[in-house]
């Protein structure tokens, strides 16, 4: 082998290993790179879960307050006063006099 054949082959060997620790060194960059924008995704994620979560209790809390008020206004619907109010303008009914009022007795 020539000498200017020996100066070539030797500077062709480092500049091999040269560009080595840069291709180690990107391929480290785009790993890290990769990892980030996967902790990114699951950020997002995680945001939206819980935006739908609060939306889920708002409704939860909306719908309680209704059975509340609907729950009230069928214990006031059922009440005995409403009863008899509806009773006396509605039928034009009256509470009977207890002192006027009469049982019979049946032989057994």
């Amino acid at each position: 082998m020539s000498a200017v054949a020996e100066r070539v082959a030797l500077r062709s060997g480092p500049r091999e290993r040269a560009h080595r620790p840069v291709a180690g060194g990107v391929l480290w960059i785009v790993v890290l790179a990769a990892l980030l924008a996967g902790i990114v995704a699951v950020n997002v994620i995680v945001l939206q879960l819980n935006v739908q979560l609060d939306d889920l209790t708002r409704q939860r809390a909306e719908l309680r307050a209704d059975n509340a008020k609907l729950r009230a206004q069928l214990s006031s619907a059922a009440a005995n006063a409403r009863i008899a109010r509806d009773a006396q303008d509605g039928l034009g009914l009256v509470a009977a006099d207890p002192t006027t009022t009469t049982y019979v007795r049946l032989a057994p």
